[in-house]
């Protein structure tokens, strides 16, 4: 049992007003601990609480009750004895009476009402006891807003959780609805009345309601439209959608609203505001529904009239002739129009007679049909009459698609007249090529009424689509409108297939060019096989779309259109499982397709043949596997004519196809899957390739040729199983072993190898061409294993890559850093890599000494080293030679080394570290090294800086090397551990510093660490990383190779400056980094830079005012000059913060 003196101090601390909301809480979480633990019963607080419920003073009893409520709140869960539950609910229910008391009474009946089952609950008669009191006693309107909306939630409570015992209530609780609701304002509470309406509606009877549903709906009646006044619409959680939704879902609670809903909501329909118009139509769409037809009939005409109205005065006069809009509406996004377009496919299906009637007899659509004859070319129709043109298109295709039924009146009533139009007659479908029909001329149709036309079928062809009674292939075809298609197919072809052979030249060939594509389309996506149009005009279709793509690629819209249509079809066809359709793609567009990666037809070019391969190929999946297929024949033909007889357009050619391998098909590979043996099959080749060729040729070195191979072995490697991967690894070491320069022997360890600066040279012979292309590819192999891949004698591979490493092979240092990764730790009687542990890799690649240097290598002039001696990796690093080229070398090759150690979370690569702040540290002994090769001290100066830029490697993300799609090992929160660990340290060196040139390369190194850290990390160390920021921008903007990581940085300051947390820590020294960052507003080599500092003034322009005013002259000057920037992007922000800078004037008004 808790102590008396010590409750009595907690229930004097939360009644206390003078005590600080911090302490109240607390004192109410001990008390609530107290209960929850069985340390002090329900009971012994009642009565221990006495005096503060039941004193004369108002405020103690208010804070008192309050006090009880929110304990009962925390005991939602705990096991209450029923007798305790109804003398406390009774105790409340009479509390609702006492309003100077009311919140803590409320908050009572709430914890009560929404007890858990488990928990013991109230039982009817209680709960209606509370309503009988609340209809009694409140007066929810006169109460301030935290009070109304808990009276909203108690009465949302009620008639949700115990309707049983609030519906006897009747009219009494029906009249403090409308009472309470009435005049509300605040969205919160909104929210609540509009659900407590709904609910209400579906609680109580008709004949009940219908007393009150004037009343209910004049009130609701009121906020439509919803209509937000608040300035700053983001400090409410509520927004104004939601409160439409609410609202319209209110609306539609029952069909009683129906007089008074319909007739508001048409003559909003006629609103200037745009919001209130959709909001409307909405609305008329979901009451419709809820309404029922026969309630709706009446109001039929009017909304008829309405929504033919709505539809002419939104649509677009004109139509977007772009390639997006092929298989759409082909305007731009217009809400009213599709909000129109959805009622009156609404109100349609529910009463499709009377609006058919009216659609096929409105006087405004037909005539349009009778003068559809003057519109001959779209660009000689005014834009009034376009406008009229697509609202008829819109509405005749909406009520075509409703229904089969309605869709074979609409389409006898005016297909046949558009048929006419357009000079075309009944045709024989089942020909075998487009007929020859005198009727159609070239390039002439009628364009109004080929816009109709289109917009018909493609009703039909949705319709066929959607519809449940044409599951069945054969179900259309008994069809009317089916039989209309079917017999003018053959001509319509023909048409449409004549204005794709419009001169470029001529005024209407854009709109010849998508009228005639579309039409095709359409045609060739009906379901249902050959029922609509023979196969072999299908597969005219198809000839004519890939004949474009070959033939008119100088066309860019046609090419385009043609373009999209064939990757519409070919999707239409893998979705609906169209066999016959697949069977005419596959062997008339595929195969066609699939031979300009193979053609030596250079006519075309490259690129859009890629772009035709790679968007057609990702329709279906036997698609994709043969367009697969046809890039690795081409990527090997070429590949091999690269690197045995040295074709230089092959190279060329070979680089594209890669590219497009890469970055367009195996994504799609991966999204669909199964494509393993594709996969396998090509890393394979590329490496029998590789072994047939036993010479390389020059043009091996065709920029981008290596990387782009290697790029695609990586992603092919990486996306197979660890048996494939072992099967990769087993040709591809295969033929690594038949290289001289490999060590075949285990032997070979122990032996020192050595060295030269000859060998330490970039040779271009043709055979070290061949070894460097097979060593990189390797590397690209063992970046992309699996951990539990098998790796071929580890030991010599390490070897042979430290080796290769020191020649500038970035690809082998990445190599070793993805080994050291993803080896076991210990062997433990698993299987590991080769045999090899990771302790016994780190033990070859920091312990063993493998070089050696003869007598004609000048070493450091300070001693360590004789002549002849043997030398490791980290050895050259710090500078046992003076040969900067392998010094830089070592040092990017221990950062990979050491990023592949940090994602796991090894401690080696502390020892890394310490061996790079060694080398940041030497810039204090570059008199020392001996000069004599010809090295100049900016070559030593260039080791240093290579050093700082380590540490880019080791916090950035890579898609290269060591990323999750290649398999990397990667421990959480690495980077964070690694920031906390050398921030320090490296703070420590720059206050230290004595020497500009060292202070520059510390900030350099400590640059690439804040900016590759997450922000939430650099936030709380905000103080101590601010004043690095400041001396990094200045010192590293001075240099144009550096502006990407001045960009970096001015990310992190503006992710600062836009935290709370982080404007504590600038206010400080806000002029120190205004100074700063108007520097970088005429930053000349990125636009980038320039724009974010601007952000980063407008971010400053919002701390306190006397920190920032004193600046405010040198920052409007600064900004003014910005406003003349070449870029627009800068100028925009500029004008912003000239306006957010300007305003501080006004403020000061306030001070």
């Amino acid at each position: 049992m808790a102590e008396a003196s010590q409750l009595i101090q907690h229930i004097e601390s939360f009644v206390n007003l003078s005590s600080s909301p911090t302490h109240q809480a607390a004192s109410l979480d001990v008390i609530a601990s107290l209960l929850k633990k069985n340390l002090l019963t329900v009971e012994t607080l009642v009565r221990e609480m006495g005096m503060y419920l039941t004193t004369t003073d108002d405020v103690i009893r208010a804070r008192g009750i309050l006090l009880l409520g929110e304990l009962l709140t925390h005991l939602a869960s705990k096991p209450l004895d029923d007798a305790t539950i109804h003398s406390m609910l009774a105790f409340f229910t009479d509390r609702l009476a006492d309003w100077k008391a009311l919140r803590g009474a409320l908050v009572g009946c709430l914890a009560l009402l929404r007890r858990k089952s488990s928990g013991g609950v109230i039982t009817t008669n209680d709960a209606k006891a509370v309503a009988q009191s609340y209809v009694q006693n409140l007066q929810v309107q006169s109460l301030a807003q935290h009070d109304r909306k808990l009276c909203f939630e108690l009465l949302e409570c009620l008639l949700q959780r115990y309707p049983d015992a609030v519906v006897s209530l009747g009219e009494d609780l029906l009249y403090a609805i409308c009472e309470a609701v009435d005049g509300e304002k605040d969205p919160h509470c909104l929210m609540l009345t509009f659900h407590i309406v709904e609910v209400a509606a579906e609680l109580f009877s008709d004949d009940l309601l219908a007393n009150f549903a004037g009343d209910l709906f004049e009130i609701l009646g009121c906020y439509f439209p919803i209509h937000f006044t608040h300035s700053k619409a983001e400090d409410f959680d509520v927004k104004r959608d939601d409160l439409s939704r609410a609202l319209m879902v209110s609306f539609s609670s029952t069909s009683l609203f129906e007089p008074f809903a319909i007739p508001l909501l048409l003559e909003k329909l006629s609103s200037s505001l745009q919001s209130a118009k959709v909001d409307s139509l909405k609305y008329l769409s979901h009451c419709t529904v809820k309404y029922g037809a026969d309630r709706i009939e009446k109001h039929a005409k009017a909304m008829w009239s309405s929504i033919k109205d709505a539809i002419y005065s939104s649509h677009e006069p004109t139509l977007s002739f772009a390639s997006e809009s092929l298989d759409g509406v082909g305007f731009r996004d217009n809400v009213i129009l599709t909000e129109s377009l959805n009622l009156l496919d609404t109100v349609f299906k529910q009463n499709s007679g009377l609006f058919l009637s009216w659609i096929i007899g409105d006087e405004d659509i037909n005539l349009i049909f009778k003068s559809i004859s003057s519109y001959k070319t779209y660009k000689e129709i005014s834009l009034q009459s376009k406008q009229k043109l697509h609202a008829v298109g819109s509405i005749l295709s909406v009520s075509a698609k409703a229904s089969p039924a309605a869709c074979n009146s609409v389409m006898e009533s005016f297909f046949p007249c558009l048929m006419h139009a357009l000079g075309l007659s009944v045709g024989n479908s089942t020909q075998d090529c487009f007929p020859n029909d005198g009727n159609v001329l070239r390039g002439k149709l009628n364009h109004g009424a080929l816009y109709l036309c289109i917009e018909l079928m493609t009703a039909c062809r949705e319709l066929m689509a959607s519809s449940e009674e044409f599951k069945s292939v054969a179900a259309p075809a008994n069809e009317r409108w089916h039989c209309l298609l079917q017999s003018y197919s053959a001509s319509l072809a023909k048409a449409l297939r004549s204005t794709l052979e419009t001169s470029a030249n001529e005024d209407s060939y854009e709109t010849n060019v998508y009228f005639g594509v579309k039409g095709l389309l359409i045609l060739g996506t009906f379901r249902g096989g050959s029922l609509i149009i023979s196969n072999s005009i299908f597969e005219n279709i198809l000839l004519t779309f890939t004949s474009i793509i070959i033939s008119e690629f100088e066309n860019t819209l046609l090419w385009k259109l043609a373009l999209k249509a064939l990757v519409h079809i070919g999707s239409f066809i893998d979705r609906f499982n169209e066999s016959e359709k697949a069977l005419s793609y596959m062997d008339v567009v595929i195969e066609k397709i699939v031979s300009l990666a193979s053609s030596h037809d250079f006519s075309m070019p490259f690129p859009l043949k890629l772009e035709a391969i790679s968007e057609i190929g990702a329709t279906g999946r036997n698609y994709l596997l043969k367009i697969v297929q046809g890039l690795e024949e081409a990527v090997c033909a070429n590949l091999y004519e690269v690197l045995v007889h040295g074709n230089p357009k092959s190279a060329e050619v070979v680089v594209q196809l890669l590219e497009c391998y890469s970055n367009k098909v195996l994504p799609r590979i991966h999204e669909i899957g199964g494509f393993e043996e594709v996969l396998l099959r090509f890393a394979v080749n590329i490496w029998n390739l590789i072994e047939k060729s036993v010479t390389f040729s020059s043009q091996v070195h065709e920029k981008g040729l290596l990387d782009a191979t290697m790029k695609a072995m990586k992603l092919a490697v990486g996306s197979c199983s660890v048996e494939s991967q072992n099967i990769v690894f087993q040709k591809a070491f295969t033929v690594l072993s038949l290289g001289t320069y490999f060590p075949l022997e285990d032997a070979a360890s122990n032996i020192p190898i050595q060295l030269n600066e000859f060998q330490l040279t970039q040779e271009t012979s043709i055979s070290s061409s061949r070894e460097a292309w097979i060593c990189s590819l390797f590397a690209s192999v063992i970046i992309a294993a699996c951990p539990q891949t098998h790796i071929p004698n580890v030991r010599l591979v390490i070897r042979l890559f430290m080796t290769t490493l020191l020649k500038g092979n970035v690809p082998a240092a990445q190599a070793l850093g993805s080994m050291v990764n993803k080896l076991g730790l210990k062997s433990n009687g698993t299987e590991v890599h080769g045999n090899c542990t990771l302790e016994e890799a780190m033990d070859i690649i920091f312990d063993s000494k493998l070089w050696s240097f003869n007598d004609s290598v000048t070493l450091r002039s300070n001693g360590g080293l004789e002549n002849g001696s043997s030398i490791g990796l980290t050895d050259i690093c710090r500078g046992a030679t003076n040969i900067r080229s392998l010094q830089v070398h070592a040092i990017a090759g221990l950062a990979w080394i050491g990023k592949g150690l940090l994602m796991r979370g090894h401690e080696k690569v502390k020892d890394i570290t310490m061996t790079f702040i060694e080398c940041l540290l030497s810039n204090s002994k570059l008199g020392s090294f001996s000069l004599e090769q010809d090295y100049s001290e900016n070559s030593s100066e260039s080791v240093v800086k290579y050093a700082a830029d380590a540490f880019k490697i080791l916090m950035g993300d890579s898609e290269d090397c060591l990323s999750r799609k290649l398999h990397a090992t990667i421990r959480p929160l690495y980077k964070q551990r690694f920031y906390s660990t050398i921030m320090p340290i490296l703070q420590s060196l720059i206050i230290k510093s004595n020497s500009s040139f060292s202070r520059s390369i510390l900030c350099r190194a400590c640059a690439h660490i804040i900016s590759d850290t997450p922000l939430i990390v650099v936030l709380n160390d905000a103080k101590t990383v601010i004043p690095i920021l400041m001396d990094g921008l200045s010192i590293l903007s001075n240099d144009v190779s550096d502006k990407d990581i001045v960009y970096s940085l001015l990310l992190v300051l503006s992710g600062i400056l836009t935290d709370k947390n982080g404007q504590e820590a600038v206010i400080e020294c806000a002029h120190i980094i205004i100074d700063h960052i108007i520097k970088l507003i005429s930053y000349p080599h990125m636009m980038l830079v320039r724009e974010t500092a601007i952000q980063c003034l407008v971010a400053m322009s919002r701390l306190p005012h006397a920190r920032i005013y004193p600046m405010r002259r040198e920052v409007l000057q600064a900004v003014s000059r910005a406003l003349d920037d070449p870029k627009r992007a800068v100028r925009q922000e500029a004008v912003r913060c000239r306006q957010a800078w300007a305003s501080t004037a006004s403020r000061s008004l306030y001070f």
